[in-house]
């Protein structure tokens, strides 16, 4: 697909990946209306990282795009999902970008729902090698922090890394993803050539949900 001029709406988690990714789609002439990001039914926080409505602002902010918010528990989510896109279609979208990289029933879901709404789903990651996309994002003067592990899979003692070359190297030494494509952990982007400043944050408490920890970053 050409994305040159193309209007995309970015599936936006807060985190490296979806950053990534439309930074890449941003690279090729793709011209971005907004960020969609879905929250828990409550709207107390994102759905897939965790993270504060008011620290998802302040990246929008940084990025100069307006949000598109939706809120669902994990059954509805599909549903309010689609109706995201409808709307955003309505309005001019044409296509949406997504962070994904080698999930086939992630991609067959993002297609279907894109579909459902008469867009074109975008995976500019699709099927690279992990740790090389990891690298590229740091290499591009990306910032992200992890903020949230999954003690299942990995030690908590990631949790409030910045992600950087020698973090990637002690995860590949020890066996970890550097991308956490299994969900072993999360990161929130605070800067890079997307954003306009850094956003100034501060650490939270970090708290304990069943088998993950997570750290609440904060407005400063």
């Amino acid at each position: 697909m050409i994305l040159r001029d193309l209007p995309v709406l970015a599936s936006w988690s807060g985190g490296k990946d979806s950053c990534l990714a439309l930074w890449r789609a941003v690279r090729a002439g793709a011209r971005p209306q907004a960020l969609l990001t879905m929250l828990d039914e409550t709207g107390d926080r994102s759905r897939s990282h965790g993270v504060r409505p008011e620290v998802l602002a302040l990246q929008a902010h940084a990025m100069g795009l307006p949000q598109r918010l939706g809120r669902a528990s994990w059954n509805g989510y599909r549903e309010v999902f689609v109706e995201q896109l409808r709307a955003a279609a309505d309005d001019g979208i044409q296509a949406v970008v997504f962070g994904d990289i080698d999930l086939d029933a992630h991609r067959e879901w993002e297609e279907a729902v894109c579909a459902e709404a008469g867009l074109d789903a975008i995976l500019p990651l699709w099927q690279e090698a992990r740790a090389d996309l990891v690298r590229e994002f740091v290499d591009a003067g990306f910032s992200a922090r992890i903020v949230m592990v999954n003690t299942a899979l990995v030690d908590e003692k990631w949790l409030g890394r910045t992600l950087d070359h020698p973090l990637i190297e002690d995860m590949l030494a020890e066996g970890v993803d550097p991308c956490g494509e299994a969900g072993e952990f999360h990161t929130l982007v605070v800067d890079g050539p997307l954003f306009n400043k850094p956003l100034a944050l501060r650490d939270g408490e970090a708290a304990k949900l069943g088998e993950y920890r997570a750290l609440d970053l904060l407005p400063a």
